[in-house]
């Protein structure tokens, strides 16, 4: 279906996915005034049930998983015995002894590995990364056309839940408000073989509001414009979530004995090295992953983790590790660009508020 749609298609992660098809900037703008639909079905899901299950989801994530309920979704990730991040991850609870884990599709087997190794409670694993697809219709349209596709109220959803439910004429649909786009939206989970029945109903939904397939390409730029981080790029193994901005789903409250807290609450508690910043840039130019980030006489003081040019903005945003000292919002900093000191600013994320 990508390629008759005429995807441009790359390997990632093991599958064949298309990173553009009509065009980054113009898919990007859709996505943010109305409605587009990424088939993101290369992500991992492990179901975790049965007793011990709250006891290992609690002890292999930063969040407290103490403080969802049934239907609610939580952002986290798995923290490594070296100060470091194994992956981010979205937590689903459908009962306090079963949750679903979505964690990222170049992750998958070194995650399950770390899932099995920890689970020192008895609780059920299972990998059903192979057997589910998923669709993430995104854009401030994408519930409202949603809606036609299923009888149970969705457009009233909060942001971070889940409702199983019929939809497009399949049961069991899992469908949660949930994305990486920061324009809303939600992600919707099936069984591989009703996936083209799914993906043909969503386009046809969506028609009246000029919904569009949306490569990789624009999935990159949109989470960057919005501030969320990318494994790999702007956390992996060796950054903690205290210095990625990550604080909020970092919870040292009583219960949540999580793998290697006490590394993360001194750095909490006693100041970072280096945080994880987002930038503009001043002059004109584009930042890219790598690129070193310097003072006015040119000493390195970071490294850019993301950098792209903003479609919303029309300026050069990005995201980078800083040493502390210049991690102030309005800090004046340089991205060294082709030997050429071009100049930043520090900002708040996320740079676009749409």
């Amino acid at each position: 279906m990508h390629i008759a749609m005429g995807g441009k298609m790359v390997p990632f992660a093991g599958f064949n996915m298309p990173v553009q098809f009509e065009g980054i900037n113009a898919e990007h703008k859709l996505v943010r005034t109305s409605v587009g639909v990424f088939d993101v079905s290369h992500m991992g899901e492990f179901r975790v049930s049965g007793k011990g299950a709250f006891e290992l989801v609690q002890y292999l994530t930063s969040n407290d998983v103490a403080a969802l309920y049934d239907g609610k979704v939580q952002y986290s990730c798995f923290p490594n015995n070296d100060g470091g991040i194994v992956d981010d991850l979205l937590v689903y609870r459908f009962a306090d002894d079963d949750y679903l884990l979505v964690v990222n599709a170049s992750n998958i087997e070194k995650d399950w590995k770390w899932v099995n190794e920890n689970n020192k409670f008895g609780a059920n694993t299972k990998n059903i990364s192979d057997e589910i697809a998923q669709l993430a219709v995104q854009g401030p349209k994408a519930l409202e056309a949603m809606q036609k596709l299923t009888d149970t109220p969705i457009t009233d959803m909060e942001y971070y839940t889940f409702k199983e439910l019929t939809f497009a004429g399949v049961d069991n649909i899992l469908l949660s408000t949930t994305g990486y786009t920061g324009s809303g939206g939600c992600e919707i989970y099936m069984k591989n073989e009703d996936a083209e029945k799914i993906y043909k109903a969503v386009l046809e939904a969506g028609k009246e509001f000029g919904i569009k397939p949306i490569g990789l390409g624009a999935r990159d730029t949109l989470r960057l414009e919005s501030g969320f981080c990318l494994y790999g790029n702007d956390i992996d193994d060796t950054t903690s979530p205290i210095e990625a901005g990550l604080g909020w789903i970092t919870k040292f409250v009583d219960g949540n004995d999580f793998i290697n807290r006490a590394y993360h609450q001194n750095l909490k508690e006693n100041g970072v090295e280096r945080r994880l910043r987002g930038f503009e840039l001043i002059d004109r130019g584009i930042p890219r992953h790598d690129y070193e980030i310097c003072d006015a006489e040119g000493n390195v003081i970071g490294k850019v983790t993301s950098g792209t040019m903003s479609p919303m903005l029309g300026k050069g945003i990005g995201m980078g590790y800083v040493k502390k000292g210049f991690t102030k919002f309005d800090t004046e900093i340089y991205i060294k660009v082709r030997n050429k000191l071009l100049k930043a600013k520090v900002v708040r994320i996320p740079f676009y508020k749409g």
